[in-house]
């Protein structure tokens, strides 16, 4: 577990893209809901009121009462702590281009995939955790944090190079879980499969997903709550060759 925690501010009107943005957050290491709100107005009490537990703006550009990119400038001008990610269906050049200007973390265009925010937010807290308890750095320290991966773009791990607590019995055994099933799956139906516990399963899948062996998607389940469901990828087939 990440020892610090992150809070996130979700500025979103539609309640459905609110809920399943509300759902990944929640089951992202390191990062909890700080608030959500449908409007401007809303998010400006909110930041009022909480500021010193917001860390990252999920903004998006079209709100019922005030632009996007008004309510993006007064966040950057009265919280100069607080990150700023566009959530958004605005493809439009000009808006991309003033919320670049207006020095925006990362500018994400629904639909959204979740390995995609899962990539931004793991970003965000490299970053923030290199930043943290640091007086000054050098020149390949700076540029290390400013190397922003494009997805797809990050180095994958190797059969032979697997991090601490990720067995290759195991992760084989979850990849054949997966391969097992024409339909995504959640990580407790994978823990069934293999016989583990649902923590277990979760921390071989995010690692999966991480290298672009397994793609997650966020759906509502039976009971309409948000899911976190993974599919694997062809990529993952080298996984079995190699494991």
């Amino acid at each position: 577990m990440s020892a610090t925690q992150y809070g996130i501010l979700v500025v979103e009107d539609d309640f459905r893209i609110a809920d399943i943005h509300k759902a990944f957050i929640e089951q992202s290491e390191g990062f909890y809901i700080a608030g959500v709100a449908r409007n401007g107005g809303e998010a400006k009490a909110l930041m009022a009121e909480h500021a010193n537990k917001i860390h990252l703006v999920l903004l998006d550009a079209y709100l019922p009462d005030v632009e996007g990119l008004e309510l993006l400038w007064a966040i950057r001008r009265d919280y100069i702590h607080v990150d700023i990610v566009m959530v958004t269906a605005a493809r439009e050049v000009e808006t991309i281009s003033e919320a670049l200007r207006g020095g925006v973390f990362d500018y994400l265009i629904k639909p959204i995939e979740a390995a995609r925010m899962e990539q931004m937010l793991t970003r965000f807290r490299r970053e923030r955790e290199a930043l943290a308890g640091r007086n000054e750095m050098n020149q390949d320290e700076l540029d290390h944090v400013f190397t922003r991966l494009q997805p797809g773009d990050a180095p994958r791990q190797t059969s032979n190079a697997l991090p601490k607590g990720i067995d290759r019995l195991t992760l084989r055994r979850v990849v054949e879980a997966l391969a097992a099933e024409a339909m995504p799956l959640t990580a407790m139906q994978v823990a069934r499969v293999m016989g583990a516990s649902r923590s277990t399963a979760r921390r071989y899948l995010e690692f999966l997903v991480a290298e672009r062996g397994v793609s997650a998607e966020l759906g509502y389940g039976d009971v309409g709550r948000p899911e976190r469901r993974y599919r694997l990828l062809e990529t993952a087939h080298d996984w079995l060759e190699s494991l």
